[in-house]
């Protein structure tokens, strides 16, 4: 499958599904709290998808996932399947990942939230892991080959003694939910892609506190650490522009501090 080159009508409608997505994640964080379960986070995100927003989940029924959101709690890595049992606690740290479909085009977009009081081990990890997505961002112009994201990330994020989940990846996006090409976040062959103005990808790392080697539950979708460690994720789509990218998922809580990096990149 070949790669998409997004046209302006194309960009302009990512603009629209990417917005919505980075608002969903910021509608949600006030209910981000020790005593919720993730069902009920699941429900909040859908009624705004749905109603507010007068869109659609992608991630419902997307190959027969149950609900609109994925939400995954401490070891799970990512596809965690919202439930009523999962009650949040204090110290939690959670990924919710949105993807919206509005006039045909996906934004897909993730955030930790951490519960309550936070834990040193998971503060460090949340931070460590949004780091690796913007040193990422910051490198994202015409002309850079694909591979060199990923050996970044890779390189960052050991150096802090963690490590890189090697089996889910970024992805291209547009029309379709999961597009070319593949986004590695570790140093692998890209088969010689080439960034361009007008690519359209996800940037999603997963990082690990200990292996970075994975495990998935019977239900056949919740993927956890091997070790039991915990796991953390932050994921923007963005597209190439003629000397940089534009975050198409950019939440207004972002702002400031990405509009720093990408002015000093």
């Amino acid at each position: 499958m070949a790669i998409v080159i997004k046209t302006e009508e194309d960009i302009q409608k990512m603009r629209v599904a990417g917005r919505l997505a980075a608002e969903v994640l910021e509608i949600i964080a006030p209910f981000v709290k020790p005593g919720v379960n993730t069902a009920e986070l699941d429900r909040i995100c859908h009624d705004h998808i749905v109603n507010a927003q007068q869109a659609i989940p992608a991630c419902l029924n997307y190959h027969g996932f149950p609900k609109s959101v994925c939400i995954s709690v401490n070891d799970v890595i990512c596809h965690g399947i919202p439930s009523e049992e999962k009650i949040l606690k204090d110290g939690d740290i959670v990924n919710i990942d949105v993807t919206v479909i509005k006039e045909g085009f996906h934004g897909d977009t993730s955030k930790m939230f951490i519960v309550g009081k936070p834990t040193i081990q998971g503060e460090r990890l949340c931070r460590i892991t949004q780091e690796s997505l913007y040193l990422a961002i910051k490198m994202v112009k015409p002309g850079i080959r694909l591979r060199e994201l990923g050996k970044a990330i890779q390189k960052f994020v050991e150096g802090h003694d963690y490590s890189v989940v090697r089996e889910y990846c970024g992805h291209g996006i547009g029309e379709g939910f999961h597009e070319e090409p593949q986004v590695l976040h570790y140093d692998a062959d890209d088969s010689g892609v080439v960034l361009q103005k007008g690519m359209a990808f996800t940037i999603e790392p997963m990082v690990n506190t200990g292996d970075y080697r994975i495990r998935t539950m019977k239900d056949g979708w919740t993927v956890k650490t091997k070790d039991r460690g915990w796991s953390a994720q932050y994921e923007h789509t963005l597209v190439v522009t003629d000397d940089g990218c534009e975050i198409m998922t950019l939440r207004k809580e972002e702002e400031p501090f990405i509009s720093a990096v990408l002015v000093n990149a």
